[in-house]
């Protein structure tokens, strides 16, 4: 849908919820940013949990918002995180956790450093969208080089979004 500005909005019906993979980055910029997917849902892989893990001691901002994150799932997850999501509020999606898996067969000969925290990253998106083919899954990143091997697998969709009043087109 687009508004008279030929802005597309969020006005999606329900069919076409979204499920969106987080990286660090994003989180280490926004700590609340699980709040601004509306109905859709969100996988943190389990490596970008080990990532904010190394940002909680400091005093500049990306460690406050490491720290908040991870207060807010946890509050969140009342120990169900691993088992389905949770829900993040009224009108809002689940947000879950992945365990990292062995690098899909398809990645490995584009991506053979299985241990980087990117392809790993990476692998959880390419395997839950491969697994559930009628879904939607985009991640979300500031990393561009992150993004542009998202796109070369199919996981990264540009989009403007309608967040209030005030349009952003951060995701």
């Amino acid at each position: 849908d687009r508004d008279v500005t030929g802005v597309q909005t969020c006005a999606l019906p329900i069919s076409s919820a979204k499920t969106f993979i987080l990286d660090t980055n994003v989180i280490l910029h926004d700590s609340a940013c699980i709040n601004h997917f509306q109905e859709h849902n969100i996988v943190i892989p389990i490596t970008v949990l080990e990532e904010l893990d190394q940002f909680k001691k400091g005093n500049q901002t990306i460690n406050y918002h490491a720290r908040e994150f991870v207060r807010a799932l946890d509050s969140l997850s009342a120990g169900k995180l691993l088992n389905g999501g949770a829900a993040i509020g009224p009108d809002k999606g689940r947000v879950s956790i992945k365990l990292e898996q062995a690098l899909h067969e398809d990645l490995r000969q584009h991506f053979p450093a299985a241990s980087k925290p990117d392809h790993q990253i990476l692998n959880i998106g390419y395997i839950l969208a491969r697994a559930d083919r009628a879904g939607r899954y985009i991640l979300v990143t500031k990393d561009v080089n992150l993004r542009m091997k998202a796109k070369a697998v199919g996981l990264m969709r540009s989009e403007e979004r309608r967040v209030g009043k005030e349009c952003r087109s951060r995701w």
